[in-house]
């Protein structure tokens, strides 16, 4: 696990190929995703990290709930019970009322390429057998004065659901898997969206990206991949 403080209140932690982000504020400590469930315990570890204790974290907020980016929170609610908030359109999603997620098919036709193969590798291990997870205990966080002063964006193609963060009052951005700055299963770095195999809707997943890239944002914090600074006006 890595961890580099982006602005005066945010923080990023590196994972498994995936990051999650820690928003500090009066209310205590905000958690934008959660990594997979094999990063549980450096998920935690990063509230300490920072200067807390489990007992500080106010809430999570999910972008989106695939595997790889809610896997500590079942541990999370049963060490502090805290709320969880997603796009309301999520909401079904993280309960498991159906499903959006790269197949097991299409996870094999990985293998042909050695960089596919180390990313299924480090996945599997990463999930640890747990595909099972759901929240049902999430709830949407529209309408909803989100701790640390965060404001939910609909950025919907990833998932149906798929829902961004702003800071205004520091300018940073979570994109989640909207619009990232690098995967393994990508040839280049830089703002990009992920490879069309981890996207339901590829056409709302492109306009997703454009509306953040155009976004009012000094610091982009990207489900995968470094954080980036960017300029609103040249965006």
């Amino acid at each position: 696990m890595k961890i580099d403080q982006v602005s005066d209140s945010v923080y990023v932690a590196a994972g498994t190929n995936v990051n999650w982000a820690l928003v500090t504020s009066d209310s205590g400590v905000t958690l934008i995703d959660a990594g997979y469930f094999g990063d549980t315990a450096d998920v935690l570890k990063s509230v300490h990290e920072i200067g807390h204790s489990l007992d500080d974290v106010a809430a999570v907020l999910i972008t989106h709930a695939h595997l790889d980016h809610i896997g500590a929170i079942p541990t999370l609610i049963e060490k502090v019970g805290m709320p969880v908030y997603t796009g309301e359109a999520e909401v079904p999603h993280a309960r498991r009322e159906y499903l959006e997620q790269i197949t097991p098919k299409d996870m094999l036709r990985q293998l042909t390429t050695s960089a596919g193969r180390r990313w299924v590798a480090q996945t599997m291990v990463a999930v640890r057998g747990r595909m099972d997870i759901k929240i049902p205990s999430v709830i949407s966080a529209d309408g909803v004065d989100l701790p640390g002063g965060l404001t939910p964006i609909a950025t919907p193609g990833h998932t149906t659901g798929h829902t961004a963060y702003f800071l205004a009052d520091e300018g940073v951005l979570f994109s989640g898997d909207a619009l990232v700055t690098g995967h393994p299963l990508s040839p280049c770095c830089g703002l990009q969206i992920l490879p069309d195999v981890f996207n339901h809707d590829e056409a709302r997943t492109r306009d997703s990206a454009r509306l953040l890239e155009n976004h009012a944002a000094r610091t982009i914090v990207p489900g995968h991949g470094p954080s980036i600074q960017v300029n609103p006006e040249s965006a």
